[in-house]
């Protein structure tokens, strides 16, 4: 199915943070976005706990998330997913795409892969990704498998459309290489992980952070691997610290305060540029949470929907 067809389908959306600790301002926006476009299309909007890294995983943290989003007043139209009981599904995913060739074992440490590079006289910009050689597609050599990648050879104009990005475009094999699926210490990389689950899960439209763009050609790439429905892509703008980088939990993001739901709310809807209320502003002085959201989600339809602003329930 591709990303047109998958508008025919019932809509199903998902917000999926990491539980290495509480929502932040950065992650309220997303989900907040991934909600409303849910309610907005009349859809099911999913919570899926992505804790397959758990050495980055935070004690208490899941359980924090979902009440912070409980009272924003977020609630999901299905019990909650949980990563990490779904390897079975990786390992299946990860059969298919070794028996059609799609992937591989990969013997290379980081420094093996970096020496590669310094020979072939690609020694990479401080920061920039590696992109990996292709050192091991022929087979290790007798070295033991540290890994799994997947191919990317002759990707070099891979094309797409996000909602509010437009047109894309990425060289895969140029500027990724065989990206990693399985790591090299057991744990399934995010890639296969969100491809597997969203196939599983029926989701249609993605709706995520403008730092994920990057990575939705590779996941499209094992989307139609797998035979995987592509869905609609929607990246909204970030929130940045001072300094201009992303605010997250590195840059010292503070948890949100739902306290104070409503300025929370408030404030995401600022970043995403959606005027709550529209030319009534007095319908937004003092509302409910409940009521807020109403309108949000009038305001969302009538910037993202396609037809007519649908007005979803809550």
């Amino acid at each position: 199915m591709s990303a047109a067809d998958s508008r025919l389908a019932p809509y199903r959306g998902r917000f999926a943070p990491s539980p290495t600790g509480p929502l932040h301002a950065g992650s309220v926006v997303a989900a907040l976005a991934s909600w409303l476009d849910a309610r907005a299309h009349r859809g099911q909007w999913l919570v899926r706990i992505e804790d397959t890294d758990t050495p980055r995983c935070a004690a208490g943290a899941a359980a924090l998330i979902l009440r912070q989003l409980a009272c924003l007043g977020l609630q999901p139209d299905e019990p909650v997913q949980w990563q990490s009981k779904r390897t079975l599904h990786y390992e299946a995913a990860l059969n298919v795409l070794c028996a059609k060739g799609h992937a591989y074992g990969c013997a290379c440490s980081r420094q093996d892969i970096e020496r590669a590079l310094a020979a072939a006289g690609q020694a990479r910009e401080r920061h920039a990704m590696a992109v990996y050689p292709g050192t091991c597609r022929a087979g290790t050599q007798g070295r033991g498998v540290r890994a799994w990648r997947a191919r990317v050879q002759g990707m070099n104009d891979w094309r797409w459309h996000d909602r509010r990005l437009g047109s894309q475009q990425q060289d895969l094999e140029a500027q990724i290489g065989d990206f990693v699926i399985k790591r090299s210490d057991g744990l399934w990389a995010y890639q296969l992980a969100v491809v597997v689950d969203d196939g599983l899960q029926g989701i249609t439209h993605v709706v995520r952070g403008e730092d994920l763009a990057d990575n939705t050609p590779r996941q499209q790439h094992l989307q139609n691997l797998l035979g995987l429905p592509t869905p609609d892509y929607l990246h909204t703008a970030l929130v940045l610290s001072p300094d201009g980088q992303k605010l997250s939990k590195q840059t010292g993001a503070q948890a949100v305060d739902v306290h104070d739901p409503l300025h929370a709310l408030r404030a995401a809807a600022r970043v995403l540029e959606l005027e709550v209320g529209g030319d009534n502003p007095a319908a937004v002085e003092e509302p409910t949470v409940n009521r807020w959201l109403e309108l949000a989600i009038e305001a969302w339809g009538q910037r993202w929907c396609r037809t007519a602003p649908a007005l979803g329930r809550l």
